[in-house]
């Protein structure tokens, strides 16, 4: 009896190592997901509750649109348009399919040396390609550890060194790397590169500023 026990128990086991082997190699069928973002609280999420508009008495119920099956409903929750009319953007333009006519001379002259049509379905099929390949270690997987910072971080471009090569070629960069202040010095930034301010005088760094400000 305890050995078919035990014989089922090691079957279970089996059947569950195999399932995880799948969840976590998958071959090329699997979307690596790098990315793992998870909750620290045991609390629901706040931001997965939409709450939808209140219900409105038209006018005249003589006078209604025709029903849309599966389409946009008034009282349905668009956090997105929400948020660009609360910034003052123009929720409309979150559903134009084609070229904004402010952009079409922008567009054109990005696109006079050719485009590729399937641009986008190219570049999926690429970064899934590399997403596969830079999928963390099996710990990594197993745990699923955040990699994904890591996997692309030969892609990420250095500001200052980005900045300091075109300068060396000649082109105008008026951004400035910011220094450190120092521990206990009480000279601010601005006063150490314009001469003010030796001792940390505001009075000194209000005059520069003032100065510089009249001279432009």
């Amino acid at each position: 009896m305890r050995a078919r026990f035990g014989i089922f128990g090691i079957a279970v086991c089996a059947v569950l190592a195999l399932s995880a082997c799948g969840n976590v190699f998958g071959g090329d069928k699997k979307d690596p997901k790098l990315l793992n973002i998870r909750s620290a609280s045991r609390s629901p999420d706040e931001f997965t509750v939409l709450p939808t508009k209140p219900l409105q008495m038209p006018d005249d119920l003589m006078t209604l649109p025709e029903p849309t099956p599966g389409g946009d409903n008034i009282t349905d929750p668009t956090p997105e348009a929400d948020a660009v009319a609360a910034l003052g953007g123009n929720p409309a333009a979150l559903k134009r399919t084609g070229i904004a006519a402010g952009n079409s001379g922008l567009v054109s002259y990005a696109s006079r040396y050719g485009v590729t049509s399937d641009v986008r379905a190219q570049l999926a099929a690429e970064d899934l390609e590399y997403r596969r390949k830079h999928d963390g270690r099996l710990l990594e997987r197993v745990f699923k550890v955040n990699v994904y910072f890591k996997a692309y971080k030969p892609m990420s471009l250095d500001k200052y060194a980005t900045l300091e090569f075109w300068r060396r070629a000649g082109v105008r960069a008026s951004s400035t790397r910011r220094q450190a202040r120092p521990a206990g010095d009480g000279v601010c930034y601005h006063c150490r590169s314009t001469g003010a301010g030796s001792r940390g005088s505001a009075r000194d760094a209000l005059r520069v500023a003032a100065g510089s400000v009249l001279a432009s």
